[in-house]
């Protein structure tokens, strides 16, 4: 889209990172109907999210956490090590309560559920590229609690998974043999076989079939959300 050679203020540009071409497409008109705003690239999965952003250098990249090729937290990281200039938005289906912490983490400055992009995405992109954080008041309070001491109790079950461990345990309930998450993941099939005994022990599983059950379980609630 065109824009006005008058503007005073220089368009900011920002590239999209997301596994659906409908939500992309979506995304794009509900981003570049902002002023000063505009789409400059896309991407379907993280190697080519990566490659587009060290291309274009953009002002922010919005990244999906579900991407076929890597989880969404990891090439977060990624970009932050390689392209520090460009700020990270987590836009995701997937529950605040267990992502938007890790996605902080990460190194993103900011997490916005995706069925509540149309009210509150452009505040979103505004806050992270003022130099802010954007989070939702919830996770803001819950954040608070961990920082003040309020929740001092040591986290358990799926909040006690490591980001490596949550991203095997997604794997695995996606019936993705061991050696197959190790050439995935770049590691080796015994740090797997480690990491699925570390996820049992967190999660008080005894067995390697409880476990898929348990996996295959979660991965079945998390895509009817």
């Amino acid at each position: 889209m065109q824009r006005s050679s008058t503007s005073k203020a220089p368009i900011k540009r920002i590239v999209l990172i997301d596994d659906h071409p409908i939500m992309r497409h979506g995304l794009a008109q509900l981003v570049r109907a902002e002023e000063g705003l505009d789409v400059c690239g896309d991407a379907g999965n993280a190697r080519e999210g990566l490659e587009t952003v060290g291309r274009l250098k953009p002002d922010l990249a919005i990244i999906d956490l579900t991407l076929p090729d890597k989880n969404g937290l990891e090439l977060v990281k990624d970009i932050r090590a390689a392209y520090p200039a460009t700020h990270c938005l987590v836009l995701s289906m997937h529950d605040e309560a267990l992502y938007g912490e890790r996605s902080l983490r990460a190194g993103a400055r900011g997490y916005v559920m995706k069925e509540e992009a149309a009210d509150h995405l452009i505040t979103a992109i505004h806050k992270v590229l003022s130099g802010g954080l954007y989070i939702s008041e919830t996770l803001n309070a819950r954040m608070l609690e961990q920082v003040t001491g309020a929740s001092r109790a040591k986290a358990t079950g799926m909040d006690s998974l490591t980001d490596r461990e949550l991203e095997i345990l997604t794997l695995v309930g996606k019936g993705v043999a061991t050696k197959n998450i190790a050439t995935q993941l770049s590691i080796s099939a015994r740090t797997v076989e480690a990491h699925r005994a570390h996820i049992k022990e967190k999660l008080g599983i005894t067995d390697g079939a409880a476990l898929v059950r348990y996996a295959v379980q979660w991965v079945e609630t998390r895509s009817k959300l």
